[in-house]
Protein backbone atom coordinates (compact mmCIF):
# COMPACT_ATOMS: atom_id res chain seq x y z
CA UNK A 1 0.00 0.00 0.00
CA UNK A 2 2.80 2.29 0.84
CA UNK A 3 4.93 1.88 -2.14
CA UNK A 4 1.58 2.41 -4.38
CA UNK A 5 0.69 5.82 -2.18
CA UNK A 6 3.86 7.48 -2.78
CA UNK A 7 4.33 5.74 -6.57
CA UNK A 8 1.62 5.52 -8.86
CA UNK A 9 -0.96 7.41 -6.80
CA UNK A 10 1.37 10.24 -6.89
CA UNK A 11 1.64 10.17 -10.91
CA UNK A 12 -2.22 9.64 -10.90
CA UNK A 13 -3.11 12.33 -8.73
CA UNK A 14 -0.83 14.82 -10.37
CA UNK A 15 -2.00 13.97 -13.87
CA UNK A 16 -5.44 14.56 -13.02
CA UNK A 17 -4.59 18.25 -11.28
CA UNK A 18 -2.61 19.02 -14.18
CA UNK A 19 -5.25 18.08 -16.84
CA UNK A 20 -8.29 18.88 -14.88
CA UNK A 21 -6.72 22.47 -14.59
CA UNK A 22 -5.94 22.66 -17.97
CA UNK A 23 -9.83 21.30 -18.52
CA UNK A 24 -11.28 23.83 -17.13
CA UNK A 25 -9.25 27.11 -17.68
CA UNK A 26 -9.02 26.25 -21.60
CA UNK A 27 -13.14 25.56 -21.15
CA UNK A 28 -13.62 28.99 -19.16
CA UNK A 29 -11.64 30.46 -22.13
CA UNK A 30 -14.19 28.82 -24.99
CA UNK A 31 -16.86 30.09 -23.11
CA UNK A 32 -15.80 33.56 -22.74
CA UNK A 33 -14.90 33.50 -26.65
CA UNK A 34 -18.73 32.72 -27.02
CA UNK A 35 -19.76 35.83 -24.91
CA UNK A 36 -19.58 38.73 -27.18
CA UNK A 37 -18.59 41.33 -24.66
CA UNK A 38 -16.32 39.53 -22.37
CA UNK A 39 -13.01 39.39 -24.75
CA UNK A 40 -14.15 43.35 -25.93
CA UNK A 41 -14.43 44.80 -22.45
CA UNK A 42 -11.14 43.14 -21.31
CA UNK A 43 -8.70 46.13 -20.37
CA UNK A 44 -4.69 45.56 -19.25
CA UNK A 45 -4.11 48.12 -17.70
CA UNK A 46 -7.71 47.65 -15.30
CA UNK A 47 -7.43 44.30 -15.27
CA UNK A 48 -3.75 44.31 -13.52
CA UNK A 49 -5.21 47.52 -11.16
CA UNK A 50 -7.96 45.33 -9.83
CA UNK A 51 -5.69 42.10 -9.41
CA UNK A 52 -2.62 44.21 -7.50
CA UNK A 53 -5.76 45.98 -5.58
CA UNK A 54 -7.05 42.91 -4.44
CA UNK A 55 -4.33 41.18 -3.30
CA UNK A 56 -3.30 44.01 -1.01
CA UNK A 57 -4.50 43.28 2.74
CA UNK A 58 -6.89 46.21 3.68
CA UNK A 59 -7.39 47.97 0.36
CA UNK A 60 -11.00 47.18 -0.41
CA UNK A 61 -14.08 48.41 1.58
CA UNK A 62 -15.11 44.83 2.55
CA UNK A 63 -11.61 44.00 3.87
CA UNK A 64 -11.71 47.32 5.86
CA UNK A 65 -15.29 46.14 7.38
CA UNK A 66 -13.87 42.58 8.67
CA UNK A 67 -10.13 42.83 9.69
CA UNK A 68 -9.88 40.02 11.61
CA UNK A 69 -11.48 38.15 8.33
CA UNK A 70 -9.21 39.86 6.35
CA UNK A 71 -5.74 39.27 8.43
CA UNK A 72 -7.09 35.19 8.58
CA UNK A 73 -7.96 35.25 5.35
CA UNK A 74 -4.33 36.35 4.04
CA UNK A 75 -2.30 34.26 6.42
CA UNK A 76 -4.12 31.38 5.17
CA UNK A 77 -3.63 31.40 1.48
CA UNK A 78 -0.08 32.43 2.18
CA UNK A 79 0.90 29.64 4.51
CA UNK A 80 -1.31 27.13 2.43
CA UNK A 81 0.59 28.30 -0.55
CA UNK A 82 4.34 28.46 0.85
CA UNK A 83 4.85 25.89 3.10
CA UNK A 84 4.21 22.74 0.66
CA UNK A 85 6.58 24.51 -2.10
CA UNK A 86 9.07 25.49 0.21
CA UNK A 87 9.21 22.75 3.51
CA UNK A 88 12.95 21.08 3.39
CA UNK A 89 10.92 17.36 3.57
CA UNK A 90 9.30 18.37 0.33
CA UNK A 91 12.16 20.09 -1.45
CA UNK A 92 14.39 16.59 -0.59
CA UNK A 93 11.95 14.80 -2.73
CA UNK A 94 12.28 17.05 -5.67
CA UNK A 95 15.56 16.60 -5.47
CA UNK A 96 15.41 12.89 -5.16
CA UNK A 97 13.23 12.43 -8.22
CA UNK A 98 13.88 14.98 -10.49
CA UNK A 99 17.71 16.76 -8.79
CA UNK A 100 16.18 19.77 -8.33
CA UNK A 101 15.75 22.06 -5.66
CA UNK A 102 15.41 25.55 -4.57
CA UNK A 103 14.96 27.49 -0.78
CA UNK A 104 13.57 26.19 1.63
CA UNK A 105 11.60 27.43 5.07
CA UNK A 106 13.38 27.05 8.55
CA UNK A 107 11.71 24.26 10.14
CA UNK A 108 10.50 26.42 13.17
CA UNK A 109 9.27 29.00 10.85
CA UNK A 110 7.35 26.11 8.75
CA UNK A 111 5.85 24.54 11.96
CA UNK A 112 4.44 28.38 12.81
CA UNK A 113 3.17 28.34 8.94
CA UNK A 114 1.55 24.45 9.31
CA UNK A 115 -0.31 25.78 12.67
CA UNK A 116 -1.36 29.01 11.27
CA UNK A 117 -3.36 27.06 8.50
CA UNK A 118 -4.94 24.63 11.06
CA UNK A 119 -5.78 26.93 13.20
CA UNK A 120 -7.30 28.98 10.65
CA UNK A 121 -9.52 26.31 8.96
CA UNK A 122 -10.83 25.85 12.91
CA UNK A 123 -11.15 29.74 12.34
CA UNK A 124 -13.53 29.34 9.17
CA UNK A 125 -15.32 25.87 10.65
CA UNK A 126 -16.54 28.70 13.65
CA UNK A 127 -17.08 31.47 11.32
CA UNK A 128 -19.71 29.10 9.02
CA UNK A 129 -21.36 27.81 12.43
CA UNK A 130 -22.01 30.87 14.49
CA UNK A 131 -22.63 33.74 11.80
CA UNK A 132 -26.06 33.47 10.26
CA UNK A 133 -25.41 34.98 7.29
CA UNK A 134 -22.30 32.72 6.38
CA UNK A 135 -23.99 29.73 7.69
CA UNK A 136 -27.39 30.13 5.30
CA UNK A 137 -24.84 29.48 2.56
CA UNK A 138 -22.84 26.56 3.54
CA UNK A 139 -23.43 23.26 2.32
CA UNK A 140 -22.28 19.88 3.92
CA UNK A 141 -19.20 20.33 0.14
CA UNK A 142 -17.98 22.97 2.19
CA UNK A 143 -17.39 21.31 5.10
CA UNK A 144 -15.91 18.66 3.13
CA UNK A 145 -13.41 21.14 1.31
CA UNK A 146 -12.54 22.68 4.59
CA UNK A 147 -11.36 19.12 5.84
CA UNK A 148 -9.67 18.72 2.39
CA UNK A 149 -7.82 21.86 2.73
CA UNK A 150 -6.87 21.10 6.56
CA UNK A 151 -5.68 16.97 6.25
CA UNK A 152 -2.49 17.54 4.87
CA UNK A 153 -1.30 19.83 6.85
CA UNK A 154 -2.60 18.48 10.58
CA UNK A 155 -1.05 15.18 9.44
CA UNK A 156 1.90 16.69 7.99
CA UNK A 157 2.28 18.10 11.11
CA UNK A 158 1.58 14.64 13.42
CA UNK A 159 4.13 12.90 11.27
CA UNK A 160 7.20 15.29 11.23
CA UNK A 161 6.54 15.34 15.15
CA UNK A 162 5.80 11.64 15.00
CA UNK A 163 3.22 11.99 18.30
CA UNK A 164 1.84 8.69 16.20
CA UNK A 165 3.19 6.05 14.44
CA UNK A 166 4.90 7.60 11.83
CA UNK A 167 4.67 5.35 8.81
CA UNK A 168 0.81 5.01 9.00
CA UNK A 169 0.38 8.83 9.81
CA UNK A 170 3.04 9.54 6.60
CA UNK A 171 1.00 7.26 4.49
CA UNK A 172 -2.16 9.32 5.35
CA UNK A 173 -0.62 12.80 5.05
CA UNK A 174 0.66 12.01 1.65
CA UNK A 175 -2.96 10.43 0.89
CA UNK A 176 -4.76 13.64 1.97
CA UNK A 177 -2.41 15.20 -0.29
CA UNK A 178 -3.09 13.77 -3.57
CA UNK A 179 -7.02 14.03 -2.74
CA UNK A 180 -6.87 17.63 -2.44
CA UNK A 181 -4.58 17.91 -5.68
CA UNK A 182 -7.02 16.05 -7.26
CA UNK A 183 -10.12 17.90 -5.63
CA UNK A 184 -8.66 21.38 -7.38
CA UNK A 185 -9.93 21.40 -10.57
CA UNK A 186 -13.11 20.07 -9.52
CA UNK A 187 -14.29 21.90 -6.69
CA UNK A 188 -15.17 25.22 -5.71
CA UNK A 189 -11.03 25.17 -4.57
CA UNK A 190 -10.81 26.09 -8.67
CA UNK A 191 -10.83 29.60 -7.43
CA UNK A 192 -6.98 29.73 -6.99
CA UNK A 193 -7.13 28.87 -10.57
CA UNK A 194 -9.29 31.29 -12.09
CA UNK A 195 -9.02 34.61 -9.60
CA UNK A 196 -6.99 36.20 -11.77
CA UNK A 197 -9.20 35.84 -14.52
CA UNK A 198 -11.81 36.71 -12.33
CA UNK A 199 -10.65 39.70 -10.79
CA UNK A 200 -8.98 40.72 -14.33
CA UNK A 201 -12.78 40.74 -15.99
CA UNK A 202 -14.04 42.14 -12.83
CA UNK A 203 -11.57 45.32 -13.13
CA UNK A 204 -11.84 45.81 -16.80
CA UNK A 205 -15.47 45.99 -16.63
CA UNK A 206 -15.40 48.37 -13.66
CA UNK A 207 -12.83 50.51 -15.28
CA UNK A 208 -13.23 50.63 -18.92
CA UNK A 209 -16.55 50.29 -19.02
CA UNK A 210 -18.65 51.80 -15.73
CA UNK A 211 -15.66 54.19 -15.55
CA UNK A 212 -15.96 52.61 -11.32
CA UNK A 213 -13.85 51.05 -8.91
CA UNK A 214 -14.27 46.93 -8.03
CA UNK A 215 -13.68 47.51 -4.28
Amino acid sequence: MYEFITGPLVWISFIIFIGGSAYQLISMLILAKKDKVIYPYMSLKYSLRSIFHWIIPFASTNMRKRPIMTIVSFAFHICLLLTPIFLLAHNLLWYQSWNISWWTLPDNLADIMTIIVILACIFFLFRRIILPEVRFVTFASDYLLLLIALAPFITGFLAYHQYFPYKPTLMIHILSGEVMLIAIPFTRLSHMLFFLFTRAYMGSEFGAVRNSKDW
